[in-house]
């Protein structure tokens, strides 16, 4: 019995042996490209760490500084000072250009636009507001909204309409930005000749936003397409 119990410790022993010699070939064949993987993940790891803290926190930051005074400038309705700048800090273009990577260079393209448009600079406001996004959706609309008007003021009343279209159907809580950018919409259509459009669009307004000043109203644009049920 004590012969038997002997073997089978035997057996074990030899077991575990092969095993360990066969982790250690593992590791022998395989542990420059482990360390070397592993390293590699350290230092993009390390790397992005060092890259947000020492880069983009401080980028963030001095965005944010730069475009205030734009702000500031765009709130008075002084339109080229907030664009421009005035010679001792910068407007929304240069703001956009410098900090683009940031949040708040990229609000000042959005300001950029809006501004631009303003002062009748069509392509500039085209160029800006097209590359603009945001996740705050409100914003988001009214971006897609301004494009739309630079879009008319440019000639591609097509294109207007369907962004009309899209900012009144992008941040449906803010319900009278919604209705008018549906009704902006329903009236350009009309001036092209798509009424059946136009009627989808008030139609819409009356379904949806019946309490807003344009729901109102809509129901004297749907007569005069003769549309009233």
């Amino acid at each position: 019995m004590s012969d038997k119990k002997n073997i089978q410790v035997e057996e074990v022993v030899d077991d575990s042996a092969k095993v360990v010699a066969r982790a250690k070939g593992f590791w022998e064949r395989f542990s420059k490209p482990i360390t070397y993987v592993g390293a590699a993940i350290i230092l993009v790891f390390g790397g992005y760490i060092a890259y947000k803290k020492l880069y983009v926190e401080p980028q963030e930051s001095k965005a944010a500084d730069a475009i205030w005074h734009a702000q500031q400038y765009f709130q008075q309705d002084s339109l080229a000072l907030a664009l421009n700048g005035d010679g001792q800090f910068p407007g929304f273009e240069k703001v956009a250009k410098t900090y683009g990577g940031t949040k708040a260079g990229n609000l000042a393209g959005f300001y950029a636009g809006v501004c631009a448009l303003r002062l009748a600079d069509y392509k500039k406001a085209e160029s800006y507001l097209k590359d603009f996004s945001t996740d705050s959706k409100e914003i988001q609309a009214i971006a897609y909204a301004r494009l739309a008007d630079t879009y008319a003021e440019l000639g591609k009343k097509a294109e207007a309409v369907e962004l009309y279209a899209k900012a009144g159907r992008h941040y449906p809580q803010q319900q009278a930005l919604s209705a008018e950018n549906l009704f902006r919409a329903g009236l350009l259509a009309e001036i092209l000749g798509k009424n059946e459009d136009a009627i989808k669009y008030y139609k819409e307004i009356k379904e949806k936003y019946s309490r807003t000043d344009r729901g109102y109203q809509i129901d004297k644009y749907l007569a005069r397409l003769g549309a009233v049920e």
